[in-house]
């Protein structure tokens, strides 16, 4: 049979190598094929492997809470120039930590008369750090009898969530909130 083969994996999360050594075996029906055994190295702490460390980092995209110029442009195509009354009857529910981007729960609710003259048209729900900043969008009539919706939403990052409520009447009111991801649900 041929030598096993090792492979050295390198996580700087926590100080270790992996030495991962690839056996030749028997597979099925006879034909050739490798498994893999591994073990952790400890890795002293030395002064090259931190400034290694340290360049590999400094590389990576920094988390940042401030809106992306594409929310930036989102937001304004529904503020269209208006300026947004902030909180007051908006109450948006969105937990401060994320455990799991994947699945971050999120409620809105406006208190409003509901009635042909004054009611809520719709709510607006943006992620300042996603992809596409524009999460949702839900619609309301007088017929709906409450101005309230909730769902899940995938977060990439630490970010700030803001929903703008529109009003049959004109006006737009404004809740904001910071969401802090502790494992990224969109391929972060």
């Amino acid at each position: 049979g041929s030598a096993p083969k090792r492979l050295y994996i390198q996580t700087f999360a926590n100080q270790y190598l992996l030495e991962a050594t690839m056996l030749p075996m028997q597979g099925p029906g006879g034909r050739p094929m490798e498994t893999i055994t591994s073990r952790p190295i400890r890795v002293p702490l030395t002064r090259r492997f931190l400034l290694a460390a340290g360049a590999a980092l400094s590389v990576l995209p920094m988390a940042s809470a401030r809106a992306t110029p594409l929310a930036d442009s989102d937001i304004a195509k529904v503020l269209a120039g208006r300026t947004p009354k902030e909180g007051g009857p908006l109450k948006l529910d969105i937990p401060s930590i994320a455990e799991n981007g994947l699945v971050v729960p999120l409620a809105v609710e406006m208190d409003s008369p509901m009635t042909e003259a004054d009611h809520v048209t719709a709510i607006h729900i943006f992620a300042d750090g996603n992809p596409v900043p524009t999460v949702a969008t839900f619609h309301f009539t007088p017929d709906s009898g409450k101005a309230a919706a909730s769902t899940r939403i995938r977060l990439a990052q630490t970010q700030n969530i803001v929903a703008i409520a529109e009003t049959s009447n004109g006006g737009l009111f404004r809740a904001q909130s910071e969401v802090k991801v502790t494992i990224g649900g969109c391929g972060g």
